[in-house]
């Protein structure tokens, strides 16, 4: 009986699984001969790498184009960096590339690589020494050639946004031997006129043409300087070790200026609108505020002493109009009913009575006679006419029914 029999899979797994734990092989340089590179729709890119004595097929996916600074054609030599592993479905091992250089590079980018790890452990990377780029900067200094595309366009985008920042340019020898010195040299002494922002840059070019942005004394220059650097060095996939120590790292000189230069046009025009904004605000808070005036001085009218004295004076001649005018009321109604009470007491009055044809009569005491028994015969009386008095004397006193009986005969 066959004994430990292993499936396809397990065999691959097994493999897969020793390439993965062999250090060498998850970080390694492979360089050869591209041949059979193929671009595919995906994105990624399948090509193998040669030798007199052998080939290893490799795959770029997608995700890791970035690595790529040029486009991979049959016959180049490169330095590949990447890991070996096993594709467990085709049985075979192949290289899975992160980075791929040009051969003639190859000892510089392994070069940079190391003086990048060593700077980054040391910090100078780090962003809490990153300083902001000042938004409206009246002073440029520009570290690059006197000649070439570069300092042009940055004098062009710069005249063109804001003619009135000022642009104070080193010639900077910025390739070839002594470049990194030049380099140096500019900042140092830019940093002496006390500029806003400092551009350190060029144009694109190969690994060897940006080498002297990948100096060490290039990078302290920058760390150390006391002014805000911006880094443009070379085109949109070049990266230098200047763009991780520099304070903003752009893609082009042309947007270095970009950046370091404001609009002077559009700043205006905010200007112009905080200004109306601000005007409108003044115009309204001054309407508030008369409003609130007027409100306060009428409420000081209404709570003024003289104000007060006013009202009570107008309220003491109401009250004075209005006893006034009650005093007349009550009085007119008094004059009625005295004049009512008179006619009630001429009704009463002796004199009317007497006015009417009667008399009044009284004894010598000065009593009204108005019985037969409040006299007696012989007695003088008084009696009262409407024009007089007439003195007479009572001759005889009868009753009633004597009267009567005398008017019967």
């Amino acid at each position: 009986m066959i004994k430990n029999v292993y499936t396809v899979k397990q065999v691959n797994t097994y493999i897969k699984n020793m390439f993965t734990q062999d250090f060498m092989l998850n970080r390694i340089y492979v360089k050869g001969e591209v041949s059979n590179c193929k671009y595919h729709t995906s994105g990624h890119i399948y090509f193998s790498l040669k030798d007199e004595s052998g080939t290893i097929a490799c795959v770029m996916f997608a995700g890791s184009r970035s690595g790529l600074s040029f486009r991979m054609q049959e016959g180049q030599q490169v330095v590949v960096l990447g890991s070996v592993s096993v594709y467990e479905r085709d049985g075979r091992y192949q290289l899975y590339a992160r980075e791929i250089i040009l051969d003639g590079a190859g000892e510089l980018y392994l070069k940079f690589e190391a003086l990048k790890k060593e700077l980054e452990e040391m910090g100078m990377f780090a962003q809490e020494y990153k300083r902001p780029i000042p938004r409206f900067a009246k002073r440029v200094g520009i570290v690059t050639a006197p000649t070439g595309a570069a300092v042009r366009d940055i004098m062009n985008i710069s005249a063109r946004r804001n003619p009135y920042v000022q642009l104070i340019l080193y010639p900077a020898q910025v390739q070839g031997d002594g470049a990194a010195e030049s380099i140096v040299r500019g900042i140092q002494m830019l940093e002496q006129q006390k500029p806003d922002v400092i551009i350190v840059g060029r144009g694109g070019g190969s690994i060897e043409d940006l080498w002297a942005f990948n100096e060490e004394i290039v990078a302290r220059a920058i760390f150390e300087c006391s002014i805000p650097i911006i880094s443009a060095v070379g085109h949109e996939t070049d990266t230098t070790i200047a763009d991780y120590v520099a304070d903003l790292r752009v893609p082009t000189p042309s947007a270095a200026a970009e950046m370091a230069v404001y609009e002077y046009l559009a700043v205006e025009a905010q200007m112009q609108e905080f200004w109306m904004r601000m005007r409108k605000d003044m115009v309204r808070k001054i309407e508030l505020e008369r409003q609130r005036l007027e409100h306060s001085a009428l409420r000081l009218k209404l709570m003024h002493p003289g104000q007060k004295l006013n009202e009570n004076r107008q309220y003491a001649a109401d009250l004075e109009l209005r006893i006034r005018n009650r005093m007349h009321t009550v009085l007119e109604q008094k004059k009625h009913q005295f004049a009512i009470y008179i006619e009630k007491m001429k009704g009463l009055s002796p004199l009317e009575k007497l006015n009417q044809g009667y008399s009044y009569t009284e004894n010598q005491q000065g009593r009204n006679i108005r019985r037969i028994s409040d006299t007696a015969a012989g007695e003088k009386i008084r009696v009262y006419v409407t024009d007089g008095c007439i003195e007479a004397e009572v001759k005889e006193v009868h009753d009633q029914a004597w009267s009567e009986a005398k008017k019967e005969d």
